[in-house]
């Protein structure tokens, strides 16, 4: 079967590898859609946030469906189409990292790791439930978004434009804060009523002409820069909700730091979205909501490298997947 494989680090090949054999409590499962994130770029790099060792296999962001299991499961049959978490092991492994991930023919999953995803998913759509459980769970830590909430989104990557389609599909207008054009009108293209660029001005001025000066009930910050985490506490409103979502290690920035107090704000950080699978897959299938404008380019399997390439060029692509 033909496999990506990160051999070391910043070394991608294309090669063939044994089909692999499962365990009793092991699903062998045929890989459909995989996306590449920006943490796959980490583990390419060699300086992932737990340890690694190479050669292997990337791809957490993926469906398929199950082509044998072992005895001891229960839980699933063969032909069931299946998405799967990727902080596992209570934590100690990421699969697609620690774990060789779906970038290949056919991987070896715990069916306890695995979701069935229903017919009104396609396999490009379930390739989007790891992402879109993220920005799902920024939502949630909210404290719940609905109609009545003034949302600002900052940053228009993968999880924000996630975190701004999760929000208005909760009936909240939600304005998209980022300086790439492009991303910009895929985010009013996707649910944001409104998009500030904060290269054209200070961006509290902006949203407090937005916002007829009160500010915003909610803001979620999914850029994970430090300058754009910072920028944050002065777009929030009295007792406004902040969720930080985009993640930066050892970085530092100038925060106004007295308006938590003085706006009686509430602050919260997440990471990932443990527990959150079973609830995001419900809501991608029962309210409609569509991810696949984020998709701007797919690969065959054959050409995954040509697909990291694509990937690593934000300015022309946001969301790239390979299809195994």
């Amino acid at each position: 079967m033909k496999a990506l494989v990160f051999e070391e680090p910043r070394r991608a090949v294309v090669r063939d590898l044994e089909v692999p054999t499962i365990a009793t409590d092991e699903v062998l499962v045929r890989s459909r859609n995989v996306g590449i994130c920006h943490s796959d770029f980490e583990l390419y790099e060699g300086r992932y946030i737990i340890p690694v060792d190479y050669p292997i296999v990337p791809g957490h962001e993926w469906s398929g469906e199950v082509a044998e299991v072992g005895s001891g499961v229960t839980t699933l049959r063969k032909g069931d189409r299946v998405v799967g978490e990727c902080v596992v092991n209570n934590g100690d492994d990421h699969f697609g990292f620690s774990i060789s991930g779906a970038n290949a023919e056919y991987f070896v999953a715990k069916a306890s790791w695995l979701h069935r995803i229903p017919d009104e998913l396609s396999f490009s759509h379930g390739a989007f439930v790891e992402p879109f459980s993220v920005a799902y769970n920024a939502t949630v830590a909210a404290d719940g978004i609905d109609a009545s909430d003034d949302v600002a989104v900052v940053g228009g990557g993968p999880i924000g434009l996630l975190c701004t389609m999760a929000a208005a599909t909760m009936g909240a207008s939600v304005t998209l804060v980022e300086p790439q054009a492009h991303r910009r009108a895929l985010g009013l293209e996707v649910g944001a009523r409104q998009a500030l660029d904060p290269t054209a001005g200070d961006i509290a001025e902006q949203a407090a002409e937005l916002t007829k000066g009160r500010g915003f009930d909610v803001v979620i910050e999914a850029a994970g820069v430090p300058a754009a985490m910072a920028s944050v506490f002065p777009l929030a409103g009295h007792s406004a909700r902040i969720v930080f979502v985009g993640i930066d290690i050892g970085g530092s920035a100038n925060v106004q730091i007295g308006l938590v107090q003085s706006r009686a704000l509430q602050v919260r950080g997440i990471i990932g979205s443990a527990g959150m699978w079973p609830r995001t897959i419900r809501f991608m299938a029962t309210s409609g909501v569509d991810p696949t404008p984020l998709l701007t380019a797919t690969f065959p399997l054959g050409e995954g490298t040509a697909a990291l390439d694509a990937a690593r060029d934000t300015s022309r692509n946001v969301k790239v997947q390979i299809q195994c």
